[in-house]
């Protein structure tokens, strides 16, 4: 910004004016903004030569004291008294208008009002050094957070002031993290915590009839194909085929909202079910045509945090720790790759999944749908599935407190 020379403006007709466009610095904004003035009337009494009118235009610049360092320098000191709080905001603005799934943005807003702004949202940016970073870490590490989690809070802490930056796009606060030497708790993969069910634990959210029957049927196809819970939740029944052997998957659930796009690019795919979780769909929709498979008694979505409670409940009876939905994703990726001989290409396509090798680019699994159901059948689930479901009725949760534990 320093380095800036001498405008001469954009020369421009404007209705029925010459005017000229510039740039100027404004305090309270770490980018300079575009500002127009009137040279003169494009006919009649004031009209000026095109010498003239680049003369009078070069005075209106020099007038607003656009190139003045004064000007730039007060800009600068009002830039620099920029808290986090409110450089947070500008980041928010900025990554709602881009591509980010809600459900990522609402993390990013929660880290930020718990943990984040509570501590440095009233500080400048400018005074936000090691010594203030290494209290934030500190206080998360406090509070029981993870090292995943801490990794993810602190990873908003630098996009935000990575955000902060001037019209050439160079940051105005740059920090050099690595070399801080903050103390941060190591991830480590494999003392992470990733429950993953058993087939004891599936024979019983199947065939405990303790649990609502739409709730076991829930249970029993997330378990028996891998489905994030968010796509389970918004199947619907007209995307179901082949007699309902084959379900289409291309949109999610998401707090009472559907979203026609998924996690990943991967994650629009089709899933393939044996005969034996087939027979309960069948028998579980029973004349319904169209709509959310599971839904409440007026057709809406199903809350997830009372399923988790549903879920919460019968693994305490059969003792087994408070886990996610995602423990069914675990315990069918886990039982496809150990206990049958299910073909990469497919575990991969039915848990949509992305394949890195140029092998897995020319694998065409996706258009045999033949060949996926032989394998679905043979392959099973690696659960005992109930022979019916018994007396069906959709339900309506109730919409009750809850606090969740478990990631899902």
């Amino acid at each position: 910004m320093s380095r800036r020379s001498g405008q001469t403006g954009s020369i421009q007709k404007m209705g029925h004016w010459w005017t000229v466009r510039f740039w100027i610095d404004v305090p309270g904004q770490d980018t300079r903004v575009y500002k127009r003035e009137r040279i003169c009337p494009v006919s009649g009494p004031g009209l000026l030569a095109k010498s003239a009118r680049r003369l009078r235009a070069r005075e209106i610049i020099a007038e607003s004291g656009a190139d003045k360092p004064e000007t730039l320098r007060a800009s600068l000191v009002s830039v620099s008294t920029t808290t986090f709080r409110q450089q947070s905001e500008t980041w928010l603005r900025a990554v709602r208008k881009r591509d980010v799934a809600p459900s990522t943005l609402s993390d990013w807003e929660r880290c930020l009002d718990t943990w984040i702004l509570p501590t440095i949202g009233d500080l400048p940016l400018a005074a936000i050094k090691r010594t203030v970073t290494q209290e934030l870490i500190d206080k998360m590490v406090a509070g029981n957070l993870s090292p995943k989690s801490i990794a993810n809070y602190f990873a908003v802490v630098k996009m935000v002031f990575a955000s902060a930056v001037d019209e050439d796009g160079q940051e105005m606060h740059p920090r050099n993290w690595r070399k801080m030497s903050l103390v941060i708790p190591q991830v480590n993969k494999r003392q992470q915590r990733r429950p993953c069910f058993t087939k004891d634990v599936m024979n019983h959210l199947a065939n405990s009839t303790a649990i609502k029957p739409q709730i076991r049927m829930l249970f029993i196809l997330c378990g028996s194909t891998g489905l994030r819970i968010g796509e389970a939740l918004g199947i619907r029944i007209e995307k179901i085929l082949d007699g309902g052997s084959r379900i289409i998957i291309d949109q999610k659930a998401w707090r009472g909202e559907i979203h026609d796009y998924l996690k990943t690019e991967n994650g629009e795919r089709e899933i393939d079910l044996p005969a034996n979780v087939v027979k309960l769909l069948v028998e579980f929709m029973g004349d319904r045509k169209r709509g959310l498979l599971f839904c409440t008694r007026h057709g809406g979505q199903l809350d997830q945090r009372n399923i988790l409670r549903h879920l919460h409940k019968a693994l305490e009876e059969v003792g087994f720790e408070q886990a996610g939905a995602h423990s069914f994703r675990r315990f069918r990726n886990t039982y496809l790759r150990n206990h049958t001989h299910c073909p990469e290409s497919i575990i991969n396509f039915w848990l949509g999944w992305s394949s890195e090798s140029m092998s897995g680019h020319y694998d065409k699994i996706k258009a045999d749908v033949a060949f996926r159901k032989e394998v679905a059948t043979s392959c099973g689930v690696g659960f005992d599935v109930p022979a019916t479901l018994g007396l069906i009725e959709p339900i309506e949760p109730k919409l009750e407190s809850y606090a969740v534990a478990a990631s899902i």
